[in-house]
């Protein structure tokens, strides 16, 4: 089968939808760095539309604002990538879908934009499920280069994932 992403990620994100279908969770993700590379990766297996709901793709600050209501205050607070925005990212995915299950992900992806606070390769996320509160994450992958981050972003989104539908 032709894929766009390595074997090895399709089959561990088959077993996320598979325990997903199992437990009768939809997904739906929330993404800025990465760009829509999660529900790439869920739609790439055959009958995910059975598990994903959607995706929001939302680069821009209007764009989380607008799609997920990310209050203008937090990010103005706190910046684009930080846990609060992050949060507020998996709260407003599950506001306006019908999935169970969100992961939300906001990162500096390089190779410009980064600070010393907020260095390049540095990476929120948040998964949450419907009545429960976001588990948050954050990860430095260091200055790897933009597709590196990218990928790493979706790796732990998976298992972000894999972890809150094991866990309910």
């Amino acid at each position: 089968m032709d894929m766009t992403f390595a074997a090895d990620l399709v089959e561990r994100a088959a077993a996320v939808l598979a325990l997903c279908r199992e437990r009768g969770f939809r997904i739906a993700t929330a993404e800025s760095c990465t760009g829509g590379l999660v529900v790439g990766l869920l739609t790439e297996i055959p009958g995910s539309s059975a598990v994903v709901e959607r995706g929001f793709v939302v680069y821009s600050n209007l764009a989380k604002q607008d799609m997920l209501g990310v209050p203008a205050a937090t990010l103005a607070q706190w910046g684009a990538v930080s846990e609060a925005t992050a949060r507020a990212m998996a709260d407003g995915a599950l506001a306006r879908s019908t999935a169970d299950l969100v992961v939300a992900v906001t990162g500096i992806a390089g190779p410009d934009g980064g600070s010393a606070e907020k260095p390049v390769g540095l990476v929120h996320f948040a998964a949450a499920r419907r009545g429960g509160a976001p588990q948050t994450l954050e990860r430095r992958f260091g200055p790897l280069s933009r597709g590196a981050i990218r990928l790493g972003a979706v790796e732990t989104a998976l298992e972000m994932l894999a972890s809150a539908t094991r866990s309910a």
